[in-house]
């Protein structure tokens, strides 16, 4: 919890709690379901939760926000960057059913109001959101394919609408056949810890 209070040291105390609470639900569910990798649960709260918030380093999402997290897994990055911003709404896809029902059971164990987690794909939704937000569900041209019928024009923040994709490595091959505006935002700017000396944040104007 010290590396999320070192980052972000106006959290309330509600968030506070909240993100107290990750580590035990986290490690209760990884005992049933594989949602986590064992030896990356030593790591939780630099791997997962600030990885995750990597995303608020470069964008404050606008009360109203609408975002869509797909192929969320267990929760990341839509359910810290949840807590972070109350008043943005939340919703997190993923194909595999089980990872859903422990995304669903810490939406309720926390009391988080701005989440709703379904069992689905990306392709399969028709609603409109402001940004799309993932991490690594896999190559960026693939991915773009599958969201870019989900963006609105809405603008509301000071990011046009569009991707944020937590992703690390070299992208500049990958991001050639993409089309749109494209930043690449080094997160070893923000967190000086060495996990994040290769991770980025993708932004991909809609």
């Amino acid at each position: 919890m010290e590396i999320i209070k070192k980052y972000f040291p106006d959290l309330s105390q509600q968030q506070l709690e909240q993100f107290a609470a990750l580590k035990e639900l986290y490690t209760s569910w990884n005992k049933m379901i594989n949602v986590i990798s064992r030896k990356d649960m030593d790591h939780f709260y630099e791997h997962h939760v600030l990885h995750s918030l990597g995303i608020a380093k470069f964008v404050r999402f606008a009360p109203g926000t609408k975002l869509l997290d797909v192929g969320t897994g267990g929760g990341f990055p839509g359910i810290p960057l949840a807590i972070l911003f109350p008043e943005s709404q939340f919703h997190l896809v993923d194909s595999k059913a089980k990872k859903i029902k422990v995304v669903n059971d810490v939406i309720t164990s926390l009391d988080l109001k701005n989440v709703r987690a379904d069992h689905a794909r990306a392709e399969e939704l028709k609603t409109k959101y402001d940004f799309i937000i993932s991490r690594a569900v896999t190559r960026m041209e693939q991915f773009y394919q599958w969201v870019r019928p989900l963006i609105g024009t809405n603008n509301k923040n000071g990011l046009p609408n569009g991707i944020l994709y937590l992703k690390g490595g070299d992208l500049t091959e990958e991001l050639l056949p993409v089309p749109g505006s494209k930043t690449i935002f080094d997160l070893h700017e923000k967190f000086e810890e060495s996990f994040f000396e290769t991770k980025k944040v993708v932004y991909i104007q809609a």
